[in-house]
């Protein structure tokens, strides 16, 4: 999953550089997703769910080293679990709103420093703010956004957004723009972006910071642009 805002940014990085453990409460598909990620990035990940299938699968799928069967909902199940002592707990419990709520809040309430919980709903997002989520998520909005833009501008890479109206792209150099300079482009008086870097047509994983005005684009090379969505979605294709 991409980080897509500047609050995002802000959050991530209140994370301790040392923090090695992570509990995972929900074992869904996003659930697993995440404890296998988590898990294949070297990193401690406890599983808990209330299906004791779901456990058991992720233990002999190798996905997480441990796994409880639990009900998050009562806070001393979370207590003699040790979830309380994690600095990050993921709250991947999505279809079950109610539930969702009160993990939330126990967690909260025991003072566990960072709480990321999965949201099915705008109404359910605010819920969960409201009860000490510091980070709400909408894994099947966010994916569906970004299905929606790959498929109706491919040559958009990458997106970090800042706001809801201005974004980071890697966008691939048009063959509008191909052989022209950056000066040449005028990006900024008719599209108020900004080009902040290119790719070298050599190494497109080496990027050239503030390019020359005089430097000439090539087709199929990536540029980094910042700026306005709206002027963004309204560069050549």
């Amino acid at each position: 999953m991409n980080l897509s805002s500047l609050s995002d940014l802000n959050f991530f990085s209140s994370l301790r550089a040392a923090n090695r453990q992570f509990a995972v409460i929900g074992l869904g598909r996003f659930g697993r997703a995440v404890c296998l990620t988590l898990h294949q990035l070297g990193y401690e990940v406890l599983g808990i769910d209330t299906n004791e299938e779901l456990v058991t699968r992720m233990l002999s799928d190798e996905m997480v080293v441990h796994a409880l069967q639990l009900d998050s909902t009562n806070p001393n199940a979370l207590e003699e679990a040790g979830v309380y002592d994690f600095d990050t707990v993921i709250v991947a419990i999505g279809n079950y709103i109610q539930e969702s709520i009160i993990t939330t809040l126990n967690l909260k309430e025991a003072g566990v420093p960072h709480i990321v919980a999965k949201a099915s709903s705008e109404v359910h997002g605010k819920l969960l703010t409201r009860v000490g989520a510091d980070k709400v998520v909408f894994p099947e909005h966010e994916m569906g956004c970004a299905l929606a833009r790959s498929l109706t501008r491919p040559e958009i890479l990458d997106r970090f957004e800042l706001d809801p109206d201005h974004s980071i792209v890697e966008h691939t150099v048009p063959e509008a723009f191909d052989g022209k300079t950056i000066a040449e482009l005028e990006l900024r008086r008719r599209y108020s972006i900004n080009l902040i870097a290119v790719s070298c047509p050599d190494d497109p994983e080496t990027f050239e910071m503030n390019p020359s005005p005089v430097r000439r684009l090539k087709i199929g090379t990536m540029m980094v642009l910042i700026g306005p969505n709206k002027q963004i979605d309204q560069l050549p294709k």
